[in-house]
């Protein structure tokens, strides 16, 4: 027993002393950044941060440390900024200091820094690049995106009109339209409403982007080094993201059979010219892995972001049958009903173009922002932020600046109309970010957004099985993303 409780000792000694140790670093390091609250060894600042809503856990810190102030994620330390004037000084004013992008060890784990959403440096200047280029060329050619975008727009109020009138979930109509989008510019072709492999896909895009939003997955952003070795519905992650790379990988393969290098039809295409160009620069970060990961991300992001706003959209009108009753005069009396809304339509359409802004704004589906992180050692607000830090610009809280938002919390089409009834911008809508990390296909989702959402309307009503008051728009979680609550609707034909 005394050599028992000998050992006993000298364990609880070490355990003590790596403590102390581990305190004695942070105090040391945190002296370059902002305050924040007192982590705990080893947990950080764990036990602070809700993991069933992140974001309304940090807008409490933000309250008692200011718009700049640093938690622990574990061990993982990150500077966390808060408000329209801070997320612009960083992104915009900072622009090239704030390029980098952020660790998300439940993603790095996977994609390893491939692929142009989560790129860093020389590759992700290149993919970049590379990935506008690209979509604007697409956009230039026998079929415009308008084109693409208005035709899925028209095979979706076919989809509706089936329901005659009867309530149904919105979700899958929503997203397969929208990801047929993306399967035009990144495969070349769309897929029928009732393609099996199609809809296994959407299953899995709607899966993952529910596992990413998880408790579970939070645990694994603050304690990758234990959460990779326990079991648990993170592990699906994996999974998920397989399936999309082998339809990606099964599709390039496709494309190098009868790929015309003079003719490129889609991404895919264009991306396997390019490798052929490069194929003599050691240097290039034109490859096969690049390639997937890339429409990897594409494909995933832009079916998601897009689907989740209309989903939350067609809410909102539900919500409140005032505002959709607005936007239906204003399609009356610019559109009409004897031909489709064209994208030219929405400079002539503000009071429309004003309810989709507040959409975004209102749903902030991504409110955390993707992790940024710092390129070289950078001053700012007064601190020292070394290279290589992590950087949450919380877009949520840009979003919902009371200094710039009357009344934040409510929705309010109000907050993008001048006096005359005229659009207004406003600088703190940042739904898409800003910067040099801006959303690389904003252009794209604004434009399936405005005609999406003007096919249907001019075409239905939208009411509520049950009564608009009884309506819940809380997310159906909250994590890095807002998943939209489930709901059924009925579109009476107009």
């Amino acid at each position: 027993m005394e050599l028992g409780g000998s050992a006993t000792l000298v364990l609880a000694a070490g355990i003590l002393c790596l403590a102390l140790l581990w305190e004695w670093k942070r105090q040391q390091q945190s002296r370059k950044f902002p305050p924040g609250p007192i982590p705990l060894p080893l947990l950080g600042n764990a036990l602070q941060l809700s993991r069933g809503d992140l974001f309304t856990s940090l807008m409490a810190l933000r309250d008692e440390y200011g718009p700049v102030f640093t938690v622990l994620l574990g061990l993982r330390r990150v500077v966390v900024l808060c408000g329209h004037e801070a997320v612009k000084e960083a992104l915009v004013d900072h622009a090239e200091e704030f390029s980098g992008r952020g660790g998300m060890p439940s993603l790095d784990r996977i994609f390893h820094g491939y692929g142009v959403i989560l790129a860093n440096g020389e590759r992700w200047r290149q993919l970049r690049q590379f990935s506008v280029t690209t979509l604007r060329n697409l956009g230039m050619g026998k079929r415009t995106l308008e084109e693409r975008i208005a035709e899925e727009a028209r095979c979706l109020v076919e989809e509706i009109r089936k329901t005659k009138g009867s309530p149904f979930d919105p979700s899958l109509p929503v997203s397969h339209a929208v990801a047929n989008v993306i399967s035009s510019i990144a495969f070349g072709d769309r897929f029928d409403y009732q393609d099996q492999t199609f809809l296994s896909l959407l299953d899995v895009i709607q899966s993952l982007f529910l596992e990413l939003t998880s408790p579970w997955t939070q645990l694994y952003e603050m304690f990758p080094g234990i959460m990779r070795f326990l079991p648990g519905p993170h592990n699906r992650i994996l999974k998920h993201v397989d399936v999309l790379h082998n339809f990606v990988t099964e599709r390039v393969q496709r494309n190098q059979k009868t790929l015309d290098p003079g003719c490129p039809r889609d991404y895919i295409d264009a991306f396997l010219i390019k490798m052929e160009e490069e194929k003599q620069n050691p240097l290039s970060e034109f490859h096969t892995k690049n390639l997937v990961l890339s429409v990897v991300h594409l494909f995933f992001g832009g079916t998601e972001m897009v689907s989740s706003t209309l989903r939350y959209g067609f809410l909102l009108l539900m919500k409140y049958p005032e505002v959709q009753e607005r936007v239906h005069q204003e399609i009356d009396g610019v559109i009409g009903q004897n031909r489709s809304p064209a994208a030219e339509d929405r400079s002539r359409m503000p009071y429309t173009h004003a309810v989709l802004h507040e959409i975004q704004r209102f749903s902030n589906i991504i409110p955390l922002g993707i992790p940024h992180a710092v390129i070289r050692d950078t001053q700012f607000q007064g601190y020292m932020l070394p290279k290589g830090t992590d950087v949450f610009c919380v877009l949520g809280s840009a979003l919902r600046d009371p200094r710039h938002f009357s009344d934040p919390e409510r929705f309010n089409p109000g907050n993008f109309l001048d006096e005359n009834g005229g659009f207004k911008k406003n600088h703190a809508f940042v739904a898409f970010s800003s910067g040099k990390r801006v959303c690389l296909g904003e252009g794209l989702a604004r434009m399936e957004l405005f005609l999406v959402f003007t096919s249907v309307l001019q075409h239905f009503t939208l009411q509520s099985p049950v009564d608009p008051q009884e309506i819940d728009l809380a997310p159906k979680a909250s994590g890095f993303w807002n998943i939209p609550p489930e709901y059924r609707v009925c579109a009476l034909p107009r």
